[in-house]
């Protein structure tokens, strides 16, 4: 299994959000873009869904950003997935005239996969991933960012 893009996106975004906190003030979506390499036009679209999904806060304007909504020890990383992600099955058979289909288990099996994949990600929250050197090096990397948005 692959994640698309699109949540590999959105977990970015949550895990910078966690690490830098409140007390490292708003991060933009300029600067997002540029510390991950990410298009805007692409990181506005995820930042407008978890927006919606009510785990990020966005603030327009001159003074605006981003700010984490959530709790970061309580949003479960499969939930976040599950999301993002939808819950289509990894294959459509359905959609195919397939000569097993009467018989196959290939189905089932996928779909075990797929919900202990999520089981799995649900032992996680925001709050595991950015613990350590990672939520060290996200204000380190807000920061220098800030440093740089002055001197310019």
């Amino acid at each position: 299994m692959r994640i698309t893009r699109f949540s590999d996106i959105g977990l970015r975004v949550l895990i910078y959000l966690a690490g830098t906190g409140q007390r490292q003030g708003l991060a933009t979506v300029g600067e997002i873009s540029r510390q991950f390499d990410i298009p805007i036009n692409h990181l506005v679209k995820v930042v407008a869904r978890m927006a919606h999904a009510g785990w990020i806060q966005a603030v327009r304007g001159r003074n605006g950003g981003l700010s984490l909504a959530s709790d970061a020890k309580t949003l479960r990383i499969g939930a976040v997935l599950r999301e993002l992600e939808g819950d289509a099955e990894l294959v459509d058979c359905a959609g195919m005239d397939c000569a097993l289909s009467n018989d196959c288990m290939l189905r089932g099996a996928l779909a075990a996969g797929l919900r202990a994949f999520y089981q799995a990600m649900d032992r996680y929250t925001l709050a595991d991933l950015v613990k350590g050197s990672v939520g060290e090096q996200i204000i380190v990397m807000h920061r220098r960012f800030a440093q740089e948005a002055l001197q310019t």
